[in-house]
C-alpha cells in the first residue's frame, strides 16, 4: 500500500490509540475471521450470488436497458407483415362416390393423423401452389434461386415452395389452417383463400383423373370378361348332357346316408370284434382263471367254490379217517364228481366262446364288404359331382365378375363427375387489421428476458473465473487457513501515498480523516487482536510479517500493527528484514544509513542500530539499513540472535521480510518466528500464489496464523458491509467534534 518513501500515519499518541465508543456489533470481528480451517468445504449459499447481482446491478440494469432499446428499435423500422388463414374442414363422414359401395356413410377413424398429415404435405406441393403462384404473382422460394450454374429455364421448373405459407393443424380436429404472411393484408387474405380454392381443386381433378384411368382399364378387362363367361356356360351344359342329371347333389345325398349307417354298424361290429377276439383268446389256453373272467364264468365260479369247500372236507376226514372207511371215501368221491362237473362246465365255456367269436369275424367281414361296394358307388358319383360343380362355379363366377366388373365401370363414369363437399372452406380469410410481426411487446419481453439472463449469467461466470483472493471464505474453504482480519482500501490514499509523511510542524500526521481512515485504525487493532489472541495458551512473541508477491502493503501492515501494538504501553521492535528493498524508514522518518544489513555484516551491534520513534515512546524501530544482497544471504542466523536476546526486552518483535515466492530468506525467517501472517491484496493477489506460499511455509512446519486481506472494498463480497457502517459512524463522529 504505501511506498519506501511513506510515512505511517497513527492516531496521535496523546490519544493512546484510544477511540470513540461504537456499538459492538461494528468492533466485534467478524465471526469468518475465527472459523477452523479444516471446515469442510461447502457450496456457495445463495446470498452470494444475490451479492454478485448487487455488485454487478449497474452493468446488469445498462445491458438489459440497451438491449431493450436496441430491441424497440430495431422492431420499429422493420417492414410489418399481416397474416390471414382459411380453414378448411375434413368431414371424412361424407361418403367419397354418389353410388357404389363408398356411397355409404363412413364411421371409422382408423387414420386420421396419417390422412391429415397427407393433406398437409399435399396442400405444400408444386401442384397446388404453381396456379396460385401463378395468379397472383408471389414471390416463390426457389430452391436453385442465385445459383449462376443452373440455367434460368430449370429454376423456373424447380418445385415452388412459399417462404410466407404455413400450414398447420388445430390437435383433436379435422380442421386444416392455411396462413399466409405478407406486408398487404389484401394479398395474404387473397393468397390464403386461393390456395384453399386451389387445394378444393387438386383434389378434386386428382379423383377425376383416377376414375376415368380406372374406366379405361376396367373397360379393356371386360371384353375378355365376356369371352371368358361364354366358355364356361357352353362348357356347363354339355357337361349336363353327359350326366343325364339336372342336380347329382341328391343322389349324393343318398348314398351319403347310407354310407353313414353302414359306417355306423361296421363300427359296432369292429367293436364286437374285437371284444369277442379278447374273450376267445384268454379261454384259448384252457385256462381255469381265464374261463371264470369270461362272461359266461358265473357258473364255472360257483362250482370252483364248492370244489374248494369239498376239498377242505376232504383234508379234515384224511386227518381223522384211514382211506378204506366209508367217510373217507364218500368225501373222495364228492371231490372227484365236483371236480369232472367242474371241468366239462369250462369246456364248455370254451367252445361257446369260440363260436361267438367266428360269428363276429364273419358279420364284420360283411359289414366291410358292404361299406366298400357303397364307398365306391359314392366315390364314382362325387367324382362326377365335383367336376359337375367346378364347372357351375367357374360359370357362375365368370358371370358375376363380368356383371361386377360392367356395374364398376357405370359408377365411376357417374362418380368421376361428382364433385363432393368431403373438402370445404368452413372460414374463408380476411385481411388483417394488425400486423403479426414485429410483435413489439413480445420482442422487448424476450429481450428483457434472454438479456437479464445473459447479463446475469455473465456476472456469475465472471465472479467463478476470478482467480484472485477478494473473499475470506475462498480462503478458509480452499486453502484451510484462517483469515485474521480485513483492511479496507482508503480512496484518499491511492495515488497519493507520498504525501502521508510529516507535516510542517515535523510531527506524524493522519493519512484521513473521517471514516475511511479511522475504520482502516480500527481494522489494524482488529488484526492486531486476532494475531495475539489466536492460541490463547501461548502468546506470540516473534511475529513475520511477509506477502506472496511485491506491493501487496505488507510493510504498512508491519509498521501500523506495531504502532497499534505498542500504543498498548507494550514494548514493541519493529525489524526491517527486507534488505534488498528497504522501506520500514520511510513510514517512519528514520534514518537508514546503519540498520539489519550492517548488525550482518559485524559492523554494528543490533542494540546500536535501533532507533525511537518520537510519537511513540514503546516502538523501537530497526531499520534495515544499506540494502545488499549479501547480507540478505545471511540474515537468517543473525536474525534467530537477535530474536532470542530481543524475547528478553520486548513484549512483541515484528519482522517485515521480503516477498516469500522468489526469495530464499523469508523461508529461513518463517522457521524461527513464533508465529507467520501473509499480507494478500484483495481482488489482485492470486489464489495459486496464496496457496503455494501456504504450501511452502506449511511443508517447513512454520506456524501459519493466517492471512490478513488488504485494500478490501466493501463490493468485494457481502460479508464487507460493516466498512460501511464504520465509515458513517466515523465520519458522523469526526463532524460532530469538528462543529465543538
Amino acid at each position: 500500500m504505501f511506498g519506501p518513501n511513506e510515512r505511517l500515519a497513527l492516531p496521535s499518541p496523546e490519544s493512546n490509540g484510544a477511540v470513540p465508543a461504537i456499538p459492538e456489533r461494528m468492533t466485534a470481528p467478524p465471526a469468518f475471521l475465527y472459523a477452523e480451517p479444516g471446515a469442510e468445504e461447502q457450496a456457495l449459499p445463495l446470498s452470494h450470488y444475490l451479492w454478485i447481482l448487487k455488485r454487478r446491478r449497474w452493468e446488469i440494469l445498462a445491458f438489459v436497458l440497451t438491449s431493450v432499446i436496441a430491441t424497440v428499435v430495431v422492431s420499429s423500422r422493420l417492414t410489418p407483415i399481416y397474416e390471414s388463414t382459411a380453414t378448411i374442414d375434413i368431414d371424412r363422414q361424407i361418403p367419397a362416390n354418389l353410388v357404389g359401395q363408398n356411397s355409404e356413410m363412413q364411421t371409422t377413424n382408423y387414420d386420421a393423423d396419417q390422412f391429415l398429415a397427407t393433406q398437409v404435405r399435399l396442400i405444400q406441393s408444386d401442384s397446388v401452389l404453381r396456379p396460385v403462384v401463378q395468379r397472383l404473382k408471389l414471390e416463390p422460394l426457389k430452391a436453385a434461386a442465385g445459383d449462376s450454374r443452373i440455367p434460368t429455364t430449370r429454376a423456373e421448373d424447380a418445385p415452388v415452395k412459399l417462404r410466407n405459407l404455413k400450414v398447420a393443424r388445430p390437435p383433436n380436429t379435422y380442421l386444416l389452417l392455411i396462413s399466409y404472411r405478407s406486408p398487404d393484408p389484401q394479398l395474404a387474405a387473397a393468397a390464403a383463400n386461393q390456395i384453399a380454392e386451389s387445394y378444393k381443386q387438386h383434389s378434386y381433378d386428382t379423383r377425376f383423373v383416377a376414375s376415368q384411368d380406372q374406366s379405361k382399364y376396367m373397360e379393356k378387362q371386360l371384353e375378355a370378361l365376356k369371352a371368358q363367361m361364354e366358355r364356361s356356360s357352353l362348357k356347363l351344359a354339355e357337361f349336363e348332357r353327359n350326366m343325364k342329371v339336372i342336380d347329382p347333389d341328391q343322389k349324393t345325398s343318398i348314398l351319403t346316408a347310407q354310407l353313414m349307417q353302414l359306417n355306423t354298424e361296421l363300427t359296432n361290429a369292429q367293436a364286437d370284434l374285437i371284444s369277442k377276439e379278447a374273450a376267445f383268446n384268454a379261454v384259448k389256453s384252457g385256462s381255469l382263471d381265464a374261463a371264470e373272467a369270461s362272461t359266461q364264468g358265473e357258473q364255472l365260479r360257483k362250482l370252483s367254490d364248492s370244489l374248494g369247500e369239498a376239498q377242505q372236507r376232504f383234508e379234515l376226514v384224511k386227518l381223522q379217517y384211514l382211506p378204506n372207511h366209508p367217510v373217507y371215501k364218500q368225501a373222495a368221491a364228492a371231490v372227484a364228481k365236483l371236480t369232472a362237473q367242474r371241468d366239462a362246465l369250462k369246456n364248455g365255456i370254451i367252445q361257446r366262446v369260440s363260436v361267438e367269436y367266428q360269428q363276429a369275424a364273419e358279420r364284420e367281414a360283411e359289414l366291410s364288404k358292404a361299406m366298400k361296394d357303397a364307398k365306391d358307388e359314392s366315390d364314382k358319383l362325387n367324382a362326377s359331382s365335383f367336376e359337375y360343380k367346378a364347372v357351375k362355379q367357374e360359370a357362375e363366377n365368370d358371370k358375376a365378375l363380368y356383371d361386377q366388373l360392367w356395374r364398376k365401370i357405370q359408377e365411376a363414369e357417374i362418380n368421376s363427375s361428382f364433385q363432393n363437399n368431403s373438402i370445404r372452406l368452413a372460414d374463408p380469410a380476411r385481411a388483417a387489421f394488425r400486423p403479426v410481426f414485429p410483435d413489439i411487446p413480445l420482442n422487448v419481453a424476450l429481450a428483457f428476458l434472454f438479456s437479464s439472463l445473459l447479463a446475469v449469467g455473465a456476472a456469475v461466470l465472471a465472479d467463478v473465473l476470478d482467480n484472485t483472493i477478494s473473499d475470506p471464505e475462498q480462503i478458509q474453504r480452499g486453502m484451510k487457513t484462517d483469515v485474521l482480519g480485513s483492511l479496507p482500501v482508503v480512496k484518499a490514499w491511492r495515488g497519493l501515498l507520498a504525501g502521508a509523511g510529516r507535516g510542517k510542524d515535523g510531527k506524524l500526521r493522519s493519512i484521513g480523516r473521517g471514516g475511511q481512515a479511522s475504520s482502516f485504525d480500527e481494522a489494524i487493532r482488529t488484526l492486531r487482536d486476532s494475531i495475539l489472541l489466536s492460541d490463547p495458551t501461548r502468546r506470540p512473541r516473534t511475529l513475520l510479517i511477509t506477502s506472496a508477491v511485491p506491493r501487496e502493503g505488507k510493510t504498512t501492515t508491519s509498521a501500523r500493527l506495531a504502532a497499534a501494538h505498542s500504543l498498548q504501553m507494550r514494548k514493541t521492535l519493529l525489524i526491517d528484514a527486507d534488505l534488498r528493498r528497504p522501506g520500514l524508514h520511510g513510514h517512519f522518518g528514520l534514518k537508514n544509513e546503519i540498520g539489519l544489513s550492517s548488525v550482518v555484516h559485524g559492523k554494528a551491534e543490533w542494540r546500536q542500530a535501533i532507533q525511537q520513534v518520537e510519537d511513540f515512546p514503546d516502538l523501537a524501530i530497526l531499520p534495515a539499513g544499506p540494502a545488499s544482497r549479501r547480507a540478505a544471504d545471511r540474515v537468517g542466523a543473525v536474525l534467530e540472535k537477535i530474536l532470542a536476546e530481543a524475547e528478553e526486552e520486548y513484549d512483541l518483535v515484528i519482522l517485515d521480510s521480503p516477498p516469500l515466492l522468489g526469495f530464499a530468506e523469508p523461508l529461513q525467517m518463517a522457521a524461527i518466528v513464533d508465529g507467520v501472517v501473509v499480507v494478500t491484496l484483495a481482488g489482485q493477489t492470486s489464489r495459486t500464489a496464496v496457496a503455494n506460499v501456504l504450501s511452502n511455509l506449511k511443508r517447513l512446519k512454520a506456524n501459519v496464523i493466517g492471512v490478513a486481506l488488504n485494500e478490501v472494498r466493501e463490493d468485494m463480497s457481502n460479508r464487507y458491509y460493516y466498512y460501511g457502517y464504520y465509515g458513517k459512524y466515523y465520519s458522523k463522529y469526526y463532524k460532530s467534534s469538528k462543529e465543538s
